[in-house]
C-alpha cells in the first residue's frame, strides 16, 4: 500500500509542478523544481539507446521488471540499482552508474591484443566473470522494491544467484562503487584482478586507458613494455586459463569446461613451490599425501594411493610430497606421522584419519568433489529421499531475513562435515512444520528421523564457527554406528557404550539384533530427554520458591540471590551413554582377549566404560545380556547407577590395573599427586640417609686410632 501510494504522488508531481514553473519566469527559480519528472527520458539511467565506450559499442544497461525480477537474477552475479525517475539523488547518480556499467563492459579480462573481437570471446567481462548490471524503476514496480525490503533512493545491491550479498544507499562516487565492484570480481576468480588497480575514467568520459596500474618501479614507469608485462602478470592466472583453450572451443564452451582437474589421473609429486603456486594459492580442491621413502605404512599405501589417483580422473588433483626432502614444507603442514593425508580447498584443509583401502579413499575423495558445489537447497521431498540413504544430515532452516553472513558461516563448515554428514539448507514450509521451527535460522541433525536441535540463544550464535562445529562433532555420528579404528576413539573414550558384538555371517540374526540395539537406543534417548526436562523444571521451581520466599519476607538482598541464579543443565556432570556395534568376526582377535567373548556362541551385549578399563556382560540376574531391548535397558539402568548396581569385570590384568588407578589419580588430582611426589621423596632421602648413618655406626668414629679429639698426647701420642 504504502508503495502504491508513493507511486501515486510520483506520477501526480509532474502535474503540480507545472503552474509553478510557468508562474516563476527566474531560471535560478526553475532549477529548484524537480523538472526531471517533465523529461525522464533524458536521463542517462533511462536511455534506450547503444553507447560508445573505448571504441566499442555498449548495448543499453539491461532494466528489469517487478513480475520476472527474481527470475532474470537468479542465475550468476547481479549489480542492480534500485532507483526513481523523480529522485535528485539518482539523477545525480544515474551517469556515474552508466559510466560504471560502459567501463566494466568494454574491459578485458585477460589483456591481449591477439585474441579475437566478438560476441563468443571468452574474453568479455561478462562471460568471463557472469557479472551483470541492471537497474529497476521503483516507481513503476513499487511492489518488486518493497520485497527487496528498498527504503530509499537510490539502493545499488549485489545479487548472487538470487540471494542479496551486500547493497548500499545513496549517492556513490565512480571509485567507490569500483572498488566493490573489484572486490567482487576477485572474490569471483581469485588472482584475475590487477593488484594495483584500474585506471578509470571520469565521469562521462567515452574512453580510457586499461591495464593495471604500473607497479611503482622507475624501470616500469618509463618503459611501456615493462609496464604491459606488469599487467599481465596480475593477470597471469586469467591468462593460463584463456589461452589454454584452443580457438575452436572457445566459442563454444566457457573457462569452467576447459578446467580439467588431474587430466592424467597421476598423483603428482609436489614441491615446495608448486605446493604455493598450485594449492595455496587457489581455490582448486586437492588431496595430498605427505610420506617418507623409507615409511613402510607408506609405501603398503602407495599401490592404493595410486588406484585412488587414477579412479579420480578428471575430477579431483591428487598430489604427494616427499617430506624426506620438503622438510620446512611438512612441518609448515603439521605434519606428525606418515602417511599424513590432507584435503586443501581455498586455504582452508581437514585430515583423513579413516582407513587406507581404495575403497575408503575413493569414497572420501568423492565425497570431497561433492562438497565443493557448497550447501545444497533442499524441499520437503528431497529431504525425505535422502533421509533413506542417509544416517545423518545438518539441515538448516532459514528464511527471507537470513542475512549473507548466516550463509558465508554455513558454507565454512562444509570441508569439516567432509566423511561424516551432510549439510543442506531449506526454507521449506513443510520442514518448517515438521520440526516444530518458529525462529529462523534453526540448526539441527536428523539421525534415523529423530532430531537435535542446536541451541542458539540469537541467531550470531549459528555464526560461531568453532561453537556450531563442536556441537555437530558431538552429533554427526549414527545413533547405532559400526566400531572401527577410525571411529573407536570417538565413541569410547568419555562413555558408557553399549557395543552389539555381531556377526554378518548369521544374516537374519545379524539384522534382527541390529533393529533391536536401535531400538534399545532410541527408547533411551527418549527417556534421558524426558528425564532432562523434568530435572531442569524441578530447578526451575526451586528457583522461583526461592524467589517467592524472599518476597514474603521482603528481603531484597535474598530477592536478587534468588534472581541471580542460573539454570545451566550442561554443568551438571552426568556421562553419556553411546550405542554401536561391532564386527565381531573381523574383530574377533581383539574381542577375545579384551572381553573373552567370541562371536561363535552368538551375538552379544557388553556395556564398556573405556575411561575406567571396565565393562559389564551380564544382567542383575547373572544371564549374559543379548541383543534384545528389554535385556539391554534393563541392564544398563543399574550399571550408570551411582554407584554401579552390578559388579563390572577389568579389561587389563591386576598389574596394570593397579598402575592406571595410580596414574588415573594423579591426573584427576595433580596437586594431590604433587603433594604425594614430595612426601615420597622427601621420605625417601631422609630413610636412606639413615640407613647410611647405621651401616657407617653414626656421626663419629670412636674406634679409629686416634680417637674422638685426635693426637692429642704429644708428638709420640702416647696416652695412659
Amino acid at each position: 500500500m504504502r508503495w502504491r501510494l508513493l507511486s501515486a504522488l510520483a506520477l501526480l508531481s509532474p502535474v503540480l509542478a507545472v503552474p509553478q514553473v510557468e508562474a516563476d519566469p527566474a531560471p535560478e527559480k526553475a532549477a529548484e523544481i524537480p523538472v526531471a519528472p517533465v523529461a525522464p527520458a533524458a536521463s542517462p539511467a533511462s536511455t534506450h539507446a547503444p553507447t560508445v565506450f573505448n571504441g566499442q559499442t555498449v548495448p543499453p544497461m539491461r532494466e528489469l521488471k517487478g513480475a520476472t525480477l527474481d527470475e532474470d537474477i537468479s542465475k550468476g552475479y547481479w549489480f542492480v540499482e534500485f532507483f526513481s525517475p523523480y529522485c535528485g539523488h539518482c539523477i545525480k547518480q544515474a551517469p556515474i552508474y552508466q559510466t560504471l556499467y560502459e567501463f566494466y563492459y568494454t574491459s578485458k579480462p585477460v589483456p591481449t591484443s591477439k585474441e579475437k573481437e566478438g560476441a563468443d570471446s571468452l574474453n568479455t567481462f561478462t562471460r568471463f566473470y557472469d557479472l551483470k548490471f541492471a537497474k529497476l524503476d521503483c516507481i513503476a514496480y513499487g511492489d518488486a522494491c518493497g520485497a527487496k525490503k528498498v527504503q530509499s533512493f537510490p539502493t545499488l545491491a549485489l545479487f548472487k544467484n538470487g540471494e542479496l550479498v551486500k547493497s548500499k544507499v545513496g549517492t556513490q562516487s565512480l571509485k567507490e562503487l569500483s572498488k566493490w565492484v573489484e572486490e567482487t570480481l576477485e572474490s569471483i576468480r581469485p588472482g584475475s584482478r590487477p593488484a594495483g588497480g584500474v585506471k578509470l575514467p571520469k565521469v562521462g568520459a567515452k574512453e580510457v586507458e586499461g591495464g593495471a596500474k604500473p607497479d611503482g618501479s622507475e624501470a616500469k614507469g618509463k618503459d611501456p613494455a615493462a609496464g604491459a608485462a606488469a599487467a599481465s602478470k596480475q593477470n597471469a592466472l586469467a591468462s593460463a586459463s584463456v589461452s589454454s583453450a584452443s580457438p575452436a572451443k572457445t566459442s563454444s564452451a566457457t573457462l569452467e569446461s576447459d578446467y580439467h582437474p588431474n587430466p592424467a589421473g597421476t598423483s603428482m609429486p609436489l614441491t615446495a613451490e608448486k605446493f604455493q603456486k598450485l594449492v595455496t594459492t587457489t581455490r582448486e580442491p586437492w588431496f595430498i599425501k605427505f610420506y617418507a621413502p623409507w615409511c613402510h605404512h607408506c609405501q603398503a599405501v602407495a599401490p592404493n594411493w595410486s588406484q585412488m589417483a587414477r579412479e579420480m580422473k578428471g575430477k579431483l588433483n591428487v598430489g604427494e610430497v616427499n617430506c624426506d626432502i620438503e622438510k620446512r614444507l611438512c612441518k609448515d603442514a603439521g605434519v606428525r606421522g606418515y602417511p599424513t593425508m590432507h584435503f586443501f580447498r581455498g586455504g582452508e584443509r581437514v585430515e583423513y584419519d579413516g582407513l587406507r583401502g581404495v575403497g575408503d579413499l575413493i569414497a572420501f575423495a568423492e565425497t570431497a568433489v561433492e562438497s565443493g558445489t557448497g550447501v545444497v537447497d533442499v524441499d520437503a521431498a528431497a529431504f525425505s529421499a535422502m533421509e533413506e540413504k542417509e544416517e545423518v544430515i545438518f539441515l538448516y532452516l532459514y528464511d527471507h531475513a537470513t542475512t549473507s553472513e548466516d550463509f558465508q558461516a554455513l558454507e565454512r563448515l562444509t570441508l569439516s562435515l567432509i566423511g561424516h554428514a551432510k549439510l543442506v539448507k531449506s526454507k521449506d514450509a513443510k520442514l518448517n512444520e515438521r520440526f516444530k521451527i518458529s525462529t529462523w535460522p534453526r540448526l539441527l541433525v536428523s539421525r534415523d528421523g529423530v532430531p537435535t536441535y542446536y541451541t542458539a540463544l540469537a541467531p550470531k550464535d549459528t555464526r560461531d564457527f568453532r561453537a556450531v562445529l563442536s556441537w555437530m562433532q558431538k552429533n554427526w555420528l549414527p545413533i547405532v554406528p559400526e566400531l572401527s579404528s577410525s571411529n573407536a576413539r570417538e565413541i569410547m573414550d568419555g562413555a558408557y557404550v553399549v557395543l552389539g558384538i555381531l556377526s554378518r555371517d548369521r544374516a537374519d540374526e545379524f539384522v534382527v539384533a541390529k533393529r533391536e540395539i536401535k531400538n534399545a537406543a532410541l527408547e533411551w534417548i527418549d527417556k534421558q530427554t524426558k528425564a532432562f526436562q523434568l530435572e531442569r523444571q524441578e530447578l526451575r521451581d526451586a528457583k522461583q520458591l526461592r524467589i517467592e520466599e524472599a518476597e514474603d519476607r521482603n528481603d531484597q538482598r535474598a530477592l536478587r540471590a534468588a534472581k541471580s541464579i542460573r539454570i545451566n543443565m550442561d554443568e551438571i556432570p552426568r556421562k553419556e551413554v553411546r550405542f554401536a556395534w561391532v564386527d565381531g568376526v573381523f574383530w574377533e582377535r581383539w574381542i577375545r582377549t579384551t572381553f573373552g567373548i567370541t562371536v561363535k556362541e552368538g551375538e552379544r551385549v557388553i556395556i564398556n566404560d573405556e575411561d575406567n578399563r571396565r565393562y559389564w556382560d551380564q544382567t542383575i540376574t547373572g544371564n549374559p545380556i543379548v541383543p534384545s531391548r528389554t535385556s539391554i535397558l534393563e541392564t544398563l539402568k543399574n550399571v550408570v547407577a551411582s554407584p554401579p548396581k552390578l559388579s563390572p569385570k577389568s579389561t587389563v590384568s591386576s598389574i596394570e590395573h593397579f598402575f592406571f588407578r595410580i596414574r588415573q589419580i594423579c591426573s584427576g588430582h595433580p596437586y594431590l599427586a604433587l603433594a604425594m611426589g614430595l612426601v615420597v621423596l622427601v621420605g625417601g632421602s631422609i630413610w636412606g640417609r639413615s640407613r647410611m648413618r647405621r651401616r657407617n655406626g653414626g656421626f663419629f668414629q670412636l674406634n679409629e686410632k686416634e680417637g674422638l679429639l685426635g693426637n692429642v698426647g704429644g708428638a709420640n701420642g702416647k696416652v695412659d
